[in-house]
């Protein structure tokens, strides 16, 4: 068991380390709670499968050695660890606006995934019981499988949130663009219905001073009318106006 444990620690602590190492300029200060944050998940995973896999063990009899036993219990530790992993990558992922959502579940998959690929590669070297992880060699392969399944995680989320970074600053400038075509148009219709006012204003005002001419003209008659100017020429003074 002490050698399994080992191995596990070897594994996820390394590829959480690379993780964290890539994801820490993408997600700003976030990046600095994912070794943390999915380190205790891990931890807190360990305490809830343990009396589960010893229940299991004890009371029911099944045998973590062979087929089907070893396969059940290794089923629900996936299962717990998966849940609990998803959702503390979650909680730190969900904070961002640039992250996808499914990048979660997905590493957690890969990496529980890659460590039981290594777990049966290695089986003949690991033990139960004894010194923790009996060779070295299996140690090293332990800790470049969880740096390398970091790397390639780690980078893919980097990648992503890259692309969708500039997708964002795209759609931008996009909508800068049309602020400010918007504001051109506005500002266009607004110096056209000032310029539209403006000739209405100027038709008011001349209709009004021909009214007024028209107006004097015709007090102006009538006052001839009434004094009887003979010498007044209506016509002529239509025409000289």
């Amino acid at each position: 068991m002490l050698d399994y444990l080992t191995a596990s620690i070897a594994f996820w602590m390394t590829l959480f380390g690379v993780q964290e190492s890539l994801l820490e300029f993408r997600l700003g200060y976030l990046g600095r709670y994912w070794f943390l944050a999915i380190s205790a998940s891990l931890l807190l995973s360990f305490l809830l499968s343990a009396p589960i896999t010893i229940t299991l063990i004890i009371k029911f009899a099944v045998d973590p050695f062979t087929f089907p036993g070893n396969l059940i219990l290794s089923g629900i530790a996936a299962a717990i660890f998966g849940v609990i992993l998803t959702l503390a990558q979650w909680l730190i992922l969900r904070q961002t606006q640039m992250t996808p959502r499914v990048f979660a579940p997905i590493n957690t998959v890969i990496g529980i995934l890659v460590y039981f690929l290594l777990v049966w590669l290695n089986e003949g070297s690991l033990e139960w019981s004894g010194n923790p992880i009996q060779g070295w060699k299996t140690v090293i392969i332990f800790l470049a499988g969880g740096a390398i399944t970091g790397a390639a995680t780690g980078k893919a989320l980097d990648f992503y949130c890259e692309r969708v970074e500039q997708r964002l600053i795209q759609l931008e400038r996009e909508r800068e663009e049309k602020e400010r075509q918007r504001r051109e148009r506005i500002e266009r219709e607004r110096f056209e219905r000032e310029k539209l006012e403006s000739e209405i204003l100027e038709r008011e005002i001349l209709e009004r001073k021909i009214i007024e001419r028209e107006i004097a003209l015709e007090e102006e008659r009538k006052w001839y009318e009434e004094h009887g100017d003979d010498n007044f020429d209506y016509e002529d003074e239509d025409d000289d106006e």
